[in-house]
């Protein structure tokens, strides 16, 4: 596999809370340089990017109730509706981890079934925080996303105690839906890890560091 092939399947992302607009500009250049999937940027920037970056057809994702997860499903929603108005292609949820591990399945599939109501045909990928969960809690979230309609389940926002595993990766791909793709996020340091989280059934990856890679290269 090529490092073209695994660029073009990464979300090359910068939230940290100290971003800065500049810092920004340049996730997107280099973004457009190595053709990755999206750049996946916090809310505040959506707008400027979209505006100077959207003719050279840069996909914008961004994330929502992040990192905590713990925002009432207005909240959400509200802040989806804002992303996709200014120009947000994709979006990225974290899911409500103290309902899940409450077996409050309903709360949580009506939670993601609302948002993807408002994406409509914009991509829906659900941060379900892996490092947080047992075994069983993430086989009941590949269900759960399953059926409120969303396009990916993701290990994790990167702001955890973990990122991905190659053993979350595999537990989805012999759980999810047919039809529900997976994103492995957090901690992604190599070309042979991604390399290995693609084998294993990972369609996106949220990470930096390939990037940064491919420019010393």
């Amino acid at each position: 596999m090529e490092i073209t092939d695994i660029l073009a399947k990464c979300d090359h992302t910068l939230l940290k809370p100290e971003s800065t607009t500049a810092q920004i500009d340049e996730l997107c250049e280099d973004a457009i340089r190595f053709k990755t999937a999206s750049v996946c940027i916090p809310p505040c920037f959506v707008a400027h990017v979209k505006e100077k970056y959207g003719k050279d057809g840069l996909k914008i994702c961004t994330v929502i109730g992040f990192p905590n997860g713990n925002m009432t499903t207005d909240a959400k929603v509200f802040e989806t509706k804002d992303a996709l108005s200014k120009g947000a292609d994709e979006i990225d949820m974290v899911i409500n981890i103290g309902k899940l591990k409450e077996k409050d399945y309903a709360y949580v599939t009506d939670e993601i079934r609302s948002i993807k109501d408002v994406c409509k045909d914009h991509i829906l990928k659900v941060i379900i925080e892996t490092c947080q969960l047992t075994d069983e809690e993430k086989v009941k979230m590949c269900h759960i996303v399953g059926k409120a309609g969303a396009d990916y389940i993701k290990t994790s926002t990167g702001f955890g105690s973990a990122g991905a595993t190659f053993e979350d990766v595999k537990l989805f791909a012999d759980n999810v839906p047919e039809g529900i793709k997976i994103k492995a996020a957090g901690g992604i340091a190599s070309i042979e890890d991604a390399v290995r989280f693609v084998q294993l059934g990972a369609d996106r990856l949220g990470t930096s560091r390939l990037v940064a890679i491919a420019k010393q290269m």
